[in-house]
Order: C-alpha cells, then structure tokens, then sequence
C-alpha cells in the first residue's frame, strides 16, 4: 500500500502503542491469509484502537513513522 493516510485526528496526541498479535487470536479468515506466520504487530492509537496490523516490529515502527507518529513498545 503506498497510500499515505494520516492516522490522527485532530486534537490527538502522536504517541502510538506497538505490541505483539498472536495469530491464533485473530478472525479465521485473516489466519488463511498469513501463509504460516504466527505472530504479527498491532499498533494502537491511545484509546486502544488499532490502526495497522503488520508482519513485524520493524515494519510497524516504520509504518508509524512515515504517518509522522511516534511508536513506543507494549509488554
């Protein structure tokens, strides 16, 4: 996707969460299409909602990046 769409709305803060997504956790219909992954990376605005879900940490804190957010890490 090549789109750039800007994630925040207006008044929000610019810190986003990463964290971690088993893929057991997720829609059967999603779990089809992730040929073998088992884990991929959420990253949540600060109310919880998520916003992108990727193949890995590195790709997500990119993600976050090129939308001019700053991503912190979930445990």
């Amino acid at each position: 996707m090549n789109t750039r769409f800007d994630f925040r709305l207006p008044g929000e803060d610019r810190i986003v969460y990463v964290r971690p997504v088993a893929a057991h956790d997720l829609p059967e219909e999603m779990q089809s299409q992730l040929g073998g992954l088992e884990t991929l990376y959420a990253v949540h605005n600060s109310d919880g909602e998520r916003l992108a879900l990727v193949k890995d940490r590195k790709l997500a804190f990119i993600l976050a990046r090129q939308n001019d957010l700053a991503p912190v890490t979930v445990h």
